[in-house]
């Protein structure tokens, strides 16, 4: 019988005890014996551990695009180490069926816990595999792993991360090369001309379809962990990986061109001395650290939420730019895969920050790389966002002789876009240097976010009169998240089916003319749940379910066209204020 039919009864002591006995990790074996015990009694508690265990046993925690992602504990609905072994051997065994004997595999992983034993499981299943296992050096960000797949041409890559999730958090995440797709391809019957292009064109990102699922089938075929074999002699590469890496940042061109005083938070995370020692690097050396989230630390003490998108998380590198001569905030999440900036506002007040949106760092940080290409040179090379980011891009492309494509969220996506020089999407993620790593890296997008400051403080400028300029040129569009976080994800379900059977008819005062169900694809997108609905006055709002948490996110999208400079003004407030009428209608309406 396959995990994924033994793994789904509830709470069968039978079931429970037998994952016990082949779970390989003490902590978590304990942890389900007690729970065992407590379940069998009578005592008060016994209903509550039932009800533990049920969850905990309902089902395999699946393995999808995303790879893994679920709390830690025993049992096989969470992160542990008899589920991730179970994983490894999957992706082995496609590796093994696809590239064949000796391929390789880079291994890295982040500070959260687990992740330590989480890589070393893995390294030992590839290993015994007759894999060649290649490991990082501990507690390095997720853009060191995509960088070292392709610097090292390895066949896949894993990254043991739950990125910004909270604590009680991991994941695992999968990527792969190019002879591993091609490969992959043949083997699903792909045609040979398009699976070499998809293969070139994804290589190094994370995996898609069919790949997940090809991955997954050979993940439920594991009779289990005990059937495993493991074996020690793995590779572990030395400081040379962060050396290349930090090389390739060299290439960017984006030294400082003024001073500059930088506030740098890494939120707990592994990117504070990357991100230092690449601005440093750049000759920005007056770079300022919220020492309090600087080290890495997997229990994140000040912040709710390890995520620079959450309310509060800036706080502190906020109250530490305060008074100080800061000119900007740069935060990156645990996994430093993200980046977030911070202004000076000083129209709301001395002292006071503006924490700029993701569509606002795309639109700079597009027309930063889009400035780069000669009119001969742009001709072939796109930029990509995900249809859930600003429209902005769209014109920032064109302005600069560059073709544009929108993609489904993720950056299994975005990179994957033929002739990339920039993709971004709205959640903070940008890849500014796909050639060198084909996934969001907050690094080196950090590090040229930084120097477009410095040119323009060289120029007399800032940020926001940069924005004012791209605006005055291609129009006002502003963006807003509205997200409503569920302890019962049945709500979500339940309100895209509202919303699929009665869509509003108007949003902040403009007729909805066009409501586009994405679930049923196009030539364009593959099909995924979300709902399109745009309005007569150009306004637009996208609303799908996240794919890693127990959230509703809607992205909400004002546009106003701009007759020159003097018009600024007017055309922002005016988007200002449908996008607040805009939050408003739908916080009420969708029943959450």
């Amino acid at each position: 019988m396959a995990v994924a039919d033994r793994f789904t009864a509830g709470f069968d002591p039978q079931v429970v005890a037998a994952w016990i006995a082949d779970d390989p990790d003490p902590a978590t074996r304990a942890e389900l014996q007690a729970l065992l015990a407590t379940a069998r009694g009578d005592a008060d508690e016994a209903a509550a551990a039932r009800a533990d265990l049920e969850d905990r046993f309902a089902g395999p925690l699946a393995f999808g695009t995303a790879g893994l992602r679920g709390a830690l504990g025993g049992g096989p609905n969470r992160m542990n180490r008899a589920v991730v072994i179970r994983a490894a051997a999957g992706l082995a065994a496609f590796l093994r069926d696809t590239v064949g004997e000796g391929f390789s595999v880079v291994i890295g992983c982040d500070a959260r816990y687990g992740s330590a034993d989480f890589a070393a499981d893995t390294a030992a299943v590839v290993t015994a595999a007759g894999g060649r296992a290649i490991m990082l050096p501990p507690q390095l960000p997720t853009p060191l792993l995509a960088f070292a797949l392709l610097s090292l041409r390895a066949d896949a890559g894993v990254m043991v991360t739950a990125s910004h999730n909270p604590p009680r958090d991991n994941g695992y995440k999968v990527y792969l090369g190019e002879s591993a797709l091609r490969a992959g391809y043949a083997l699903a019957g792909e045609d040979p001309v398009a699976a070499q292009r998809a293969a070139q064109a994804g290589a190094g990102a994370q995996i898609v379809p069919p790949f997940d699922a090809m991955i997954a089938e050979r993940i439920a075929a594991v009779d289990a962990v005990a059937s495993v074999p493991r074996a020690q002699g793995w590779e572990t590469l030395g400081d040379e990986v962060v050396r290349a890496y930090l090389d390739r940042l060299r290439e960017l061109d984006a030294s400082a061109q003024a001073p500059l005083r930088i506030v740098l938070t890494a939120m707990h995370g592994v990117g504070g001395q990357m991100m230092t020692a690449a601005l440093h690097e750049a000759g920005f050396e007056d770079v300022v650290p919220v020492d309090e989230q600087f080290s890495p630390d997997p229990d994140f003490p000040t912040v709710a939420f390890p995520n620079p998108e959450e309310p509060g998380a800036l706080d502190l590198a906020i109250a530490r730019a305060q008074g100080s001569g800061a000119e900007l905030i740069i935060a990156n999440d645990p996994d430093a895969d993200r980046f977030s900036a911070a202004i000076p506002d000083p129209q709301a007040g001395s002292g006071t920050w503006r924490q700029l949106t993701g569509d606002e760092v795309g639109l700079l940080l597009g027309e930063f790389v889009g400035q780069r290409f000669s009119a001969s040179e742009a001709t072939h090379l796109t930029m990509a966002n995900s249809i859930v980011s600003s429209r902005a891009l769209a014109a920032v492309a064109a302005a600069h002789g560059l073709q544009h494509v929108s993609t489904l969220t993720g950056f299994k996506w975005i990179s994957r876009v033929p002739g990339l020089v920039f993709g971004y999407e709205e959640a903070l993620g940008y890849c500014v240097d796909p050639a060198a790593v084909r996934d969001k890296d907050g690094i080196s997008a950090g590090l040229l976010f930084a120097a477009l400051a410095s040119r323009l403080k060289a120029e007399g400028r800032t940020v926001d009169d940069e924005l004012a300029r791209i605006r005055a040129r291609d129009g006002v569009r502003l963006t807003a998240p509205l997200s409503f976080r569920v302890a019962d994800v049945s709500l979500i379900a339940a309100a895209m089916r509202r919303l699929r059977e009665a869509p509003p008819a108007q949003l902040a005062g403009s007729p909805v003319e066009r409501v586009v169900d994405l679930s049923e694809g196009s030539p364009e997108l593959p099909p995924t749940d979300g709902m399109v609905l745009e309005t007569a006055a150009g306004d637009r709002v996208i609303i799908r379910p996240s794919g890693t948490e127990p959230k509703l996110k809607c992205y909400l999208e004002a546009a106003e066209p701009v007759a020159g400079a003097e018009a600024l003004a007017g055309a922002r407030s005016r988007a200002a204020a449908r996008l607040a009428a805009m939050r408003e209608q739908l916080a009420g309406s969708l029943g959450l």
